[in-house]
């Protein structure tokens, strides 16, 4: 203890004596010296100072103070190879690339820590010179379109191109042919807008988008590819006309298109084959989540999640009863409101007059109310009724007296989800609650978990993408609330669930196991009972019966096709026939 304190004062003594420069304490000598630290370097002057856009690359000259072997050129934001002449002169290699577009560039200089930073910037002008610059492009929108459609401006269809150095005189070209082009009125460079002949778009296939700056200067920019898809390209939903002679499938769209798409087909009465009308038509929307025709078959309707680009809406469309083809009307909706948003589901009254929509991203979470017009299938909004979850499906009882909508969990992470019970006013359509019941485990928003109800209106069932089940309910014809009769297990994330118009089957669509299951329904009770798996295609997502009972459809999102299967009306076993493209 005491050799301890004498050696601590005899520190401290030494201590002071360091200070005055007699004595060190801890090792080393009197005369050791810390290295001084770096210091903030300065830039005088920059040779050059400007440049042409579109030139070459060059050797750029720092003048300044305070360089050292490790200071660090940076020329807009990106290092510069850096050679450390002395210290007030540093060269750095700009490349070419560093000057592709018209404007100013800060040039400064770094020293590494400790104690060095930055200076302050100076700017390097790059100019238009005297000729055009080389133009670069970096996207197109859109990208792609389903053969024979038109862009959503239909009436010019015009192709947007970004990119820089584009000039009044630049030119968007399509395989190398030119397109009538204009610069972005009061722009600065970076936008231009090219006509696309429909005929260019007719045919499945790509096309290289390049842009053109005549000389002086100028040159070709590289490419980019446009592609012109043979259909529409991921399907989510379909749904058959009750007469049984048309179908349609909503399809999300292209990866890098504008809207999603309706895809239209005439059905063969005796095969079930399908054979298109035309090309898809728009949605004016992206996130085409589900299709619904009207109990008349007169009207259909298509809700667009929005995918968080756009507050979502409802595509409305009159089906011309000869040919089947779809018009859009003016009847749709868009979620600009807060209690409109993000899509899901319509469902239409059996009396046609009435028309409800989950809302699946809406605040609160709710159903929306509409009512129709007989003439042109427009949709008038009177009101909302909360939901629970995130509802992602709705279903209107045969009785036209209950509503019930399916919702998966809100919670961000795989849960159980719920189905929302509601009892109709037969007068003015408007919903009131009758509570709620627990399903399965839904996966959070993965795509919309189905819910059908059998043609008598004795039960229901809900597909658990999470839990890799079917929940069965009984449906109280006086009250409209369902009872769970228990769990049947699917295939792996099961989605979308029909009944035959018998009644007596049940098909379920499940999404990574690529199948559907099969299923008898017992008469009495509603319990389902395995009948086996089909194939279908790559990620299937919906499923539709025929009115006849004979066929069944199925869309598979990633294969962008419909697979087509007879029903056996003894067993209801499926029986693939045969597929289609979207």
């Amino acid at each position: 203890m005491k050799t301890r304190a004498f050696s601590h004062t005899m520190c401290a003594f030494l201590l002071s004596l360091a200070a005055s420069g007699l004595a060190g304490c801890g090792g080393g000598s009197s005369n050791e010296q810390m290295p001084p630290p770096n210091q903030t370097p300065t830039i005088t002057s920059i040779s050059p100072n400007s440049a042409v856009a579109g030139g070459a690359g060059f050797t750029l000259t720092i003048n300044g103070t305070n360089f050292i072997a490790s200071s660090l050129v940076n020329f807009e934001g990106s290092a510069a190879p850096t050679t450390f002449v002395s210290s007030t002169q540093l060269t750095a290699a700009i490349p070419a690339s560093s000057i592709s577009r018209i404007g100013t560039a800060p040039v400064t200089v770094e020293n590494p820590a400790s104690d060095g930073g930055f200076s302050t910037p100076v700017n390097f002008t790059i100019a238009a010179g005297s000729g055009n610059p080389t133009p670069t492009i970096n996207g197109l929108f859109p990208s792609c379109v389903p053969a024979g459609e038109q862009f959503v401006d239909s009436i010019n269809n015009l192709l947007e191109v970004s990119g820089v150095n584009f000039v009044s005189s630049s030119v968007v070209q399509w395989n190398g042919t030119d397109l009538p082009t204009t610069l972005q009125s009061g722009g600065n460079g970076t936008l231009l807008f090219a006509q696309v002949p429909a005929s260019d778009i007719a045919t499945a296939g790509t096309a290289a988008v390049t842009v053109f700056n005549p000389p002086p200067g100028g040159g070709t920019s590289t490419s980019l590819t446009f592609t012109t898809t043979p259909g529409a390209v991921d399907p989510q939903a379909i749904a058959v006309n009750p007469a049984g002679n048309f179908a349609y499938v909503a399809s999300q769209g292209c990866i890098g298109g504008v809207v999603g798409y309706v895809s239209m087909y005439t059905i063969n009465p005796t095969t079930g084959a399908l054979a298109p009308i035309g090309p898809p038509v728009s949605t004016n929307d992206v996130g085409s989540d589900s299709v619904t025709i009207d109990p008349l078959g007169k009207f259909a309707y298509v809700a667009n999640e929005g995918a968080y680009v756009t507050d979502g809406s409802v595509s409305a469309y009159t089906i011309d009863p000869t040919t089947g083809a779809l018009t859009s009307t003016s009847g749709g909706i868009n979620g600009d409101n807060p209690a409109f948003c993000c899509f899901t589901a319509v469902a239409v009254h059996p009396s046609d007059k009435f028309a409800y929509v989950a809302n699946g991203d809406s605040s609160p979470r709710s159903v929306s109310m509409y009512t129709i017009n007989g003439d042109n299938g427009a949709l008038t909004y009177f009101g909302t009724v909360v939901a629970e979850g995130f509802p992602a499906s709705v279903v209107v009882h045969p009785s036209g007296q209950f509503v019930y909508v399916a919702s998966e969990t809100d919670s961000g992470t795989p849960g159980p989800g719920s189905v929302s019970m509601y009892a109709i006013n037969a007068t003015t359509g408007a919903l009131t609650s009758l509570g709620t019941i627990a399903t399965g485990t839904m996966i959070d928003q993965l795509s919309s978990n189905g819910i059908a109800v059998d043609p008598t209106g004795a039960f229901a069932y809900v597909t658990n993408s999470g839990s890799n089940n079917v929940s069965m309910y009984t449906i109280n014809a006086t009250t409209g609330v369902l009872t769970s009769v228990g769990l049947i297990d699917a295939g792996t994330t099961p989605l979308s669930v029909a009944v035959d118009p018998s009644g007596k089957f049940a098909y379920v669509t499940n999404f990574n196991s690529n199948n559907v299951s099969m299923y008898t329904i017992n008469a009495a009770t509603g319990a389902l009972t395995s009948i086996g798996t089909i194939a279908a295609g790559t990620n299937p997502t919906s499923i539709a019966v025929h009115p006849s009972g004979n066929f069944a459809y199925v869309t598979n999102s990633a294969s962008n096709d419909i697979s087509i299967y007879s029903i056996d009306a003894a067993t209801g076993v499926l029986t693939l026939i045969g597929t289609t493209g979207t």
